[in-house]
C-alpha cells in the first residue's frame, strides 16, 4: 500500500450527501489507479449536526478536521433555518466557526468554461469562449471582521475595514505563485482611489512584484474588474482582491460557465485546507438524486492537487471534460438525456480507473 492520507468530510445538509458520496467514489478510483490510501474521516457540520447534537460545528468535527490533511465538505443550511429570523442557532454559524478555527485566510475558485457548454451561459458565447481564470480571495480579513457598531437610538451603524500587511502579504504570495503556473499575469482588484485599506493593498502588491519578475501585474478597481469581467473575461488569469469585493466578484464569476453545479473552491489554511463546491445546500433537490456532482468532484481534484497529487488531479480534470463533452451530464445541463447523480459519479470513477490516456 502507498501513502496514506487522512480526509475530514463533511457532507453537510441538503443535496451535500449526495454530491460529497460521488466525490468519495472518484477518490476511491484514484487509490486504486494511483496506489494510495484514504482514511475517510465523517464528521457532522450545518443543521445536521444542530439536530443532533445543538451545536452547528461540534469540537469533535473541529478535532476531526485539525488532524486532517485535508477537508472534503458538501454543502450548509436548512429552510427551517433560513425561514425563522429569530433562530439563535444558524448552520452558517458553523462554517464561519471553522474558517476561523483553521485559519483559512485564502479562497481559492477557478472559473473554466467547456466549448460544449458555452450555449448554456446568459453570455454570448464568443464573449467567453477561452475564459480560463481564478479568483484569490482574502477570507478572514476586512469589513465581514471588522469591529460593528450600532448607535442606541438605531439611526446609525458602521462596519471597520481593516488590513494589515501580513494579512495581504500571505495571501498575494499564493496568488504569484498561482499565476507563475497559468499565464503569468495577476490582476488586483481593489478601490484604491478611495479606501485606504486598497491603498495598503495596492502598495503591498506592487512592493511583492519585484520577487515575481515573472508575473506580469496591473491593477482594477473594483467596479470596473465587475465590468470588464462580463465583457472579456478571457484577458483575467489570477484576480487577487479583498473579503468583500471577493465574494461580490466571485459570485459574479460565477455565471460565466453555465451553472454553479460546474464550480469547486479551496480555503486554504496554514495547518489544513477545506475544498467544496460554490453552491448551496439546494434543499429543494435533495434526496433526488438529480443534483450535479460535478464541481464537488472537480473540489476533489483541487483536493489532490493540494496534496501534490497532481497528476491524480488532472486526471479527475479530464474524466470530468470527456462526459461533459459527450454531453453526459445531471438535469441541468441536460434536459433530454440526463444522467442521475448517482449515474454521474459511476462514469466519471469508471473513466478514471480505467482511462488510458486522453
Amino acid at each position: 500500500m502507498g501513502k496514506s492520507y487522512k480526509i475530514a468530510v463533511l457532507s453537510g445538509d441538503g443535496i451535500g450527501p449526495e454530491v460529497v458520496a460521488e466525490a468519495l467514489k472518484v477518490l476511491e478510483a484514484i487509490e486504486d489507479r494511483f496506489d494510495i490510501h484514504f482514511d475517510f474521516e465523517h464528521a457532522l457540520m450545518g443543521a445536521v449536526a444542530i439536530d443532533q447534537t445543538g451545536d452547528p460545528l461540534p469540537p469533535e468535527t473541529v478535532e476531526a478536521c485539525l488532524r486532517s490533511d485535508a477537508i472534503l465538505f458538501g454543502a450548509i443550511g436548512h429552510p427551517k433555518y433560513d425561514n425563522d429570523p429569530s433562530a439563535k442557532v444558524r448552520p452558517e454559524q458553523g462554517l464561519l466557526a471553522l474558517r476561523k478555527k483553521l485559519g483559512l485566510f485564502a479562497n481559492i475558485r477557478p472559473v473554466t468554461t467547456y466549448d460544449s457548454l458555452l450555449h448554456l451561459s446568459p453570455l454570448k458565447a464568443e464573449k467567453i469562449q477561452g475564459a480560463d481564470f481564478v479568483v484569490y480571495r482574502e477570507l478572514t480579513g476586512g469589513i465581514y471582521f471588522g469591529e460593528k457598531t450600532r448607535s442606541a437610538d438605531g439611526q446609525y451603524a458602521s462596519d471597520l475595514c481593516a488590513y494589515s500587511v501580513f494579512e495581504i502579504e500571505r495571501i498575494a504570495h499564493l496568488a504569484f505563485r498561482a499565476a507563475q503556473t497559468r499565464r503569468g499575469k495577476l490582476t488586483l482588484v481593489d478601490k484604491a482611489n478611495v479606501l485606504e485599506t486598497s491603498r495598503l493593498w495596492r502598495e503591498t502588491v506592487r512592493r511583492m512584484s519585484a520577487e515575481y519578475p515573472d508575473v506580469e501585474v496591473d491593477y482594477m478597481f473594483v467596479d470596473n474588474a465587475a465590468m470588464q469581467m462580463i465583457q472579456w473575461p478571457t484577458q483575467f488569469d489570477v484576480l487577487l482582491t479583498s473579503n468583500m469585493f471577493g465574494d461580490i466578484i466571485s459570485d459574479e464569476a460565477s455565471v460565466i460557465a453555465g451553472s454553479m453545479g460546474l464550480l469547486p473552491s479551496a480555503s486554504i489554511g496554514a495547518e489544513t485546507s477545506l475544498f467544496e463546491p460554490i453552491h448551496g445546500s439546494y434543499p429543494q433537490a435533495a434526496g433526488k438524486n438529480i443534483a450535479n456532482p460535478v464541481a464537488t468532484i472537480l473540489s476533489a481534484a483541487m483536493l489532490l492537487d493540494s496534496l501534490d497529487l497532481v497528476e491524480a488531479g488532472d486526471l479527475v480534470r479530464q474524466a470530468i471534460k470527456s462526459s461533459l463533452d459527450k454531453n453526459q451530464c445531471t438535469v441541468d445541463l441536460n434536459a433530454d438525456t440526463p444522467f442521475s447523480t448517482s449515474e454521474l459519479g459511476d462514469l466519471i470513477a469508471s473513466t478514471v480507473r480505467e482511462a488510458v490516456a486522453f
